[in-house]
């Protein structure tokens, strides 16, 4: 498993403090951090789920015992929200016992986790934006899992951060930029749907502020919003997408957006209506602009090179 792993440069000189080592590190964020790891010369090593599974107790403990990090980033998860509602087992394995089996991990050896989490604890009824202090109720199974795993870390950690976020959209893996962008090359017009309100984060903000988190001198342990802004509906969002696409050269012609109810494109789980997450005095992570977010996106060549017409604009 060692050998397999990501890892940073070698060289003792370069080696600075903490030691991250990062789970999921095939996922949206998990390339992030390992990225913004590398560019800022911080030790870490990191693993996909194939690399280590964080659903085996001994393998989660032997490798954190080898490493022995200073700090543990959690990106891995089960984040197949549809599914999740026919692969319970699947879903809990991952979200719940995975994060319990960190967390344990972390406190007998010391290091601080840094748990990621979702909007999808909350069940969307909520006037305004979600607080840490809020009352959770998952209306899902995904969201139901990811609430189980933050109940698992605070209850066998000590040094821990929750950190919930949004709506994450980025360079790697599925997610609804690269959706609309799929969709804008083939049609001309679209539906989506105006009645979900959120707010979109970029995964490189995500990930810049989960190492920020680690490397400052902040012991202000527990349960963190990452705040976005501003809020959209996911119609409001997709227009967003096309207009920055077109001023970057992505797309050729914009299409006309149609807002349609939810209630018209059934999915076998219910989504929160409101999802907007807020950041509380004692829990302030700073807030983002996910349009800065956006476009720096639509900026980085590897991102944008399978999306451009192939005769220009």
């Amino acid at each position: 498993m060692n050998n397999s792993a990501v890892r940073a440069g070698s060289d003792p000189i370069e080696a600075v403090q903490p030691r991250i080592l990062i789970t999921g590190s095939n996922g949206q964020v998990g390339r992030e951090l390992v990225e913004l790891c590398r560019e800022g010369k911080i030790p870490f090593v990191a693993y996909d789920s194939q690399q280590l599974d964080i659903t085996d107790n001994d393998a989660v403990f032997a490798e954190i015992k080898t490493q022995q990090p200073t700090a543990v980033i959690n990106a891995a998860a089960y984040t197949a929200v549809d599914n999740a509602e026919s692969e319970v087992s699947k879903a809990y394995a991952v979200n719940k016992e995975g994060a319990k089996n960190l967390a344990i991990a972390c406190e007998e050896l010391n290091a601080v986790l840094v748990h990621i989490s979702t909007d999808y604890v909350f069940d969307g009824k909520k006037d305004g934006p979600y607080l840490d202090t809020d009352k959770t109720n998952p209306v899902s199974v995904y969201g139901a899992s990811k609430l189980a795993g933050e109940r698992a870390v605070v209850e066998f950690c000590s040094k821990y951060f929750i950190v919930r976020v949004s709506w994450v959209f980025g360079q790697y893996g599925n997610n609804f930029v690269k959706t609309m962008l799929g969709l804008a090359k083939e049609h001309t017009e679209l539906k989506v749907v105006d009645d979900q309100f959120g707010a979109p984060t970029s995964a490189n903000q995500i990930a810049e502020k989960l190492v920020t988190l680690i490397t400052s001198a902040n012991i202000n342990y527990g349960t963190y919003h990452l705040e976005s802004n501003p809020g959209v509906t996911w119609y409001e969002f997709a227009n967003k997408i096309f207009q920055y696409a077109y001023e970057a050269k992505i797309i050729k012609n914009i299409p006309r957006v149609h807002p349609v109810d939810s209630a018209q494109y059934p999915t076998p789980v219910t989504r929160p209506r409101n999802s907007k997450l807020a950041s509380s005095p004692q829990f302030d992570l700073g807030s983002v602009d996910w349009e800065k977010g956006l476009a720096k996106l639509l900026l980085r060549n590897s991102f944008c090179r399978d999306l451009m017409p192939e005769d220009g604009r």
